[in-house]
């Protein structure tokens, strides 16, 4: 007996040492300090560890000491994400997330061109699935199905056309209205890049196509 109760507490320990381990290596791009510029509207620029919060449109700068600055005194910064994407920029621009009136908040440009800019805001979405993710004590009867959380990293996608920024409201038909006038052009290189209309790559890449179209 008590050489299964051992065996049961080392497994447990094994289990939760793992499961520390895995949030301390899975955090997110908001969760973590860059190095970065931050851009203010009195024309200051400031260069340093960079953290953003995209629910609150505050952008923090670490070097001695850490300052936070409001999306209604900054003009835009960037940061260098080494693990999510390169060289990232934020502009602070008006808009209203509720439907009241609007205020500076903080979008990612990806892409930008002569017609149209594609802007992204990104979240971190809660995802909730019944899984038997810890091996023995998961099956165990006394312990029952394990309810996991899991975690990602999810976009709400923005177009900024005709001076006014428009929510995506990731529906195919809605991206050819969002990019009136190439619509076999664009059908055509989808079809033959394999580009999904909901992806952020494939997004970027199709915006980035439709400036091209209207250069010509």
């Amino acid at each position: 007996m008590n050489k299964i109760i051992k065996s049961y507490i080392l497994t447990l320990a094994l289990i939760l040492m793992s499961g520390s381990l895995l949030i301390a290596q899975n955090q997110f791009p908001s969760q973590i300090w860059h190095k970065g510029n931050i851009h203010t509207t009195d024309g200051q620029v400031y260069s340093g560890l960079v953290k953003y919060d995209l629910d609150n449109n505050l952008v923090q700068l670490q070097v001695e000491t850490i300052a936070t600055f409001t999306a209604s005194n900054v003009t835009y910064f960037e940061i260098l994400d080494d693990i999510y994407g390169g060289l990232r920029k934020f502009y602070s621009l008006p808009y209203s997330l509720n439907g009241d009136y609007e205020t500076p908040i903080f979008f990612e440009v990806l892409t930008e061109g002569e017609e149209i800019a594609l802007l992204c805001r990104e979240y971190i979405a809660t995802d909730s699935r019944n899984m038997n993710a810890w091996g023995p004590v998961g099956m165990n009867p006394f312990w029952g199905p394990q309810n996991m959380i899991g975690y990602r990293l999810a976009f709400n996608y923005y177009f900024f056309k005709d001076n006014q920024i428009q929510r995506y409201s990731m529906k195919k038909k809605d991206l050819f209205a969002m990019l009136p006038g190439h619509d076999d052009e664009i059908s055509l290189f989808m079809r033959k890049n394999r580009l999904e209309h909901d992806k952020r790559g494939d997004l970027l890449r199709i915006a980035a196509y439709y400036n091209e179209l209207n250069k010509n």
